[in-house]
């Protein structure tokens, strides 16, 4: 709690205005807080699905690899992968969600999928993984931006937890509490300030009555 220099009215309306101030940015910031958690949520859902696709088919090929290994040798395998079967050209933009930035990544252009190897001496297998990953590559793209997009987002909602909590917890009662103490030095001083004139008032009525004694 600060130190209340000047415990006057003026004080005290300056601290209920401040008051009214903070409450009301304390409700514009949960506000937010609480859409940015409804934005969430509704991203979560659609990027557990997409990561749970394209797990799917990135363990699929990665298996599909693992059965490759018996028909050819690690630097084969190596080599028929040299040349990218594939190629996409993406858009790189930014999108406000409750004044929060987060990427957002559009594929402009995507190459048809083809093998760049020989087929002779060459597993079917291969093909497969070739297949798999490429038609996989645009869900990764997508992934990896929904994936930014979610920790941003859950960085920003501990970031505004945090501050809704200290101005609840901290701020709020912290102002309440020097209202109080403004409002009970402000009564001590009135009281004073009544005594002192009752005082000054019996003193003048006793001057009075010893005149008028003096007089008789």
């Amino acid at each position: 709690m600060q130190t209340i220099v000047n415990a006057t009215r003026m004080e005290l309306t300056r601290l209920k205005n401040q008051l009214a101030t903070t409450r009301k940015g304390h409700r514009l910031l949960k506000d937010k807080q609480d859409e940015m958690m409804r934005q969430f949520l509704l991203q979560i859902e659609s990027y557990k699905e997409l990561r749970k696709q394209v797990e799917y088919k990135w363990l699929k090929a990665l298996s599909y690899f693992d059965d490759a290994k018996t028909y050819h040798y690690e630097a084969e395998l190596k080599e028929k992968f040299l040349i990218p079967a594939t190629t996409l050209e993406l858009a790189y933009e930014k999108e406000s969600v409750m004044s929060v930035i987060v990427p957002k990544i559009k594929i402009k252009e995507a190459v048809e999928p083809k093998l760049t190897y020989a087929f002779h001496g060459t597993h079917p297998l291969i093909d497969d993984i070739v297949m798999i990953l490429s038609k996989n590559l645009s869900a990764l793209v997508e992934l990896a931006a929904m994936d930014k997009k979610v920790r941003i987002l859950i960085k920003e909602i501990e970031k505004a937890k945090r501050r809704v909590n200290a101005i609840e917890h901290i701020l709020i009662p912290e102002i309440l509490a020097n209202i109080k103490v403004v409002k009970m030095k402000i009564n001590e001083a009135e009281l004073s300030n009544t005594i002192r004139i009752m005082k000054s008032k019996d003193l003048i009525l006793k001057k009075q009555q010893a005149n008028e004694s003096l007089k008789d």
